[in-house]
């Protein structure tokens, strides 16, 4: 299945997720979780309640995104992360965005947003998506970008960029 998403920067791809590129999305996602390190218990206890989280979050995705694509983001061949997408009639919804280590801070994100962006605006349809609200380096970056705050339930800020097209919304 070809994909395409236009105006990725250079070396930049995102192709559908395989069963093949579940240990990398495991290993991608434990990464993610630093959260969990400071448990105070054993590396295999840590190991372990990763895995479940893992298992919980796969879980939870399809029963509140049935609809959801699943993408895995590759930086010159190299796979670097994971986007999952939900589209509805009335909004294309970011479920997750998440990047290795090594790939954070080289603009990527930037990238993948920038071209979900673009996708809204020929669609004429909001983006939206949903960030820890202690995660201000993000949150920053979306609200550059032209996202708007739209709702504030902790743990989360939900933000949304509205389609030139559309006008600002308030």
């Amino acid at each position: 299945m070809q994909f395409k998403i236009p105006d990725l920067p250079a070396g930049l791809h995102v192709r559908p997720s395989l069963a093949s590129d579940k240990p990398f999305l495991e290993t991608l996602y434990k990464s993610v979780r630093e959260d969990l390190d400071s448990i105070n218990d054993t590396p295999d206890l840590i190991e372990y309640v990763k895995e479940q989280q893992y298992d919980a979050q796969t879980e939870s995705y399809g029963d509140q995104f049935p609809n959801a694509v699943y993408f895995v983001i590759e930086y010159h061949h190299e796979a670097v992360g994971r986007v999952t997408l939900d589209f509805s009639s009335n909004e294309i919804r970011i479920v997750d965005l998440s990047l290795i280590k090594k790939a954070r801070g080289k603009g990527l994100g930037t990238g993948i947003i920038n071209a979900f962006i673009s996708c809204a605006e020929t669609t004429h349809t909001p983006l939206t998506l949903g960030v820890l609200s202690h995660n201000i380096q993000a949150k920053q970056l979306y609200l550059q970008l032209g996202f708007l705050i739209e709702n504030i339930r902790p743990p989360r800020d939900y933000l949304i960029y509205y389609p030139k097209s559309m006008g600002q919304k308030p």
